[in-house]
């Protein structure tokens, strides 16, 4: 159980880390931020990762409600989310930005923690399908926890990224971050088709079954 536990725990932070597109939404900051104070900044950070946190909490659980309520099957959702992850992943490889999330808000806000930076910068419609995925598949409890420890600790890890922004903007530049989203995108396009390969399996193997 321990084993699995932690298996479950690594596997789920890794993954959850790449969804949230970590260098894009550091570029995202720096742009939102720009001139901010750092007290103000880490408050920023601070809300965001919490709203990002409850939402993904949220998500978590809600994927075998929703299912169940409007009658699809989890194969049917892993086609459907794995699909619209492939697409960001394509967004992120060829022009480094989330497609759904490429532009700054029009308008003045007096917070930007929640929106846009929580949503949809770190949790956009593709995240969100792939977060209500990997909560339906984990049954058992401490399979669970794993899941939403590695949830937590990708957050964390992203918020530190995000401490240190000013930092990576000086020595990656703009250029840098840009082929790290690029990079992010890759991994996101091989987790995009293992998510609607499984549907497809799955899918195929109830169907023969039937």
């Amino acid at each position: 159980m321990l084993d699995t536990f932690f298996a479950t725990y690594l596997s789920s932070t890794i993954r959850f880390l790449f969804l949230l597109a970590p260098f894009f939404v550091v570029t995202m900051f720096l742009a939102l931020t720009r001139g901010q104070p750092a007290a103000e900044k880490a408050s920023i950070i601070r809300r965001a990762c919490v709203s990002a946190f409850i939402l993904g909490v949220v998500l978590f659980f809600a994927g075998p409600l929703l299912f169940g309520a409007i009658g699809i099957t989890l194969n049917s959702f892993r086609i459907g989310a794995g699909s619209l992850l492939f697409l960001t992943a394509i967004s992120l490889v060829t022009s480094g930005t989330r497609n759904h999330a490429t532009g700054l808000p029009e308008e003045d806000r007096d917070d930007i923690a929640v929106v846009p930076l929580a949503i949809p910068v770190m949790i956009g419609p593709a995240t969100i399908g792939a977060i209500m995925v990997y909560g339906a598949e984990l049954k058992a409890v401490h399979e669970v926890a794993g899941g939403l420890l590695g949830l937590m600790s990708g957050l964390l890890i992203l918020a530190v990224l995000l401490r240190l922004s000013s930092y990576l903007e000086k020595v990656l530049g703009t250029t840098g971050l840009n082929i790290m989203s690029k990079i992010s995108g890759l991994i996101l396009s091989a987790m995009a088709a293992e998510i609607v390969l499984t549907g497809i399996a799955g899918f195929v193997a109830s169907t023969q079954g039937a």
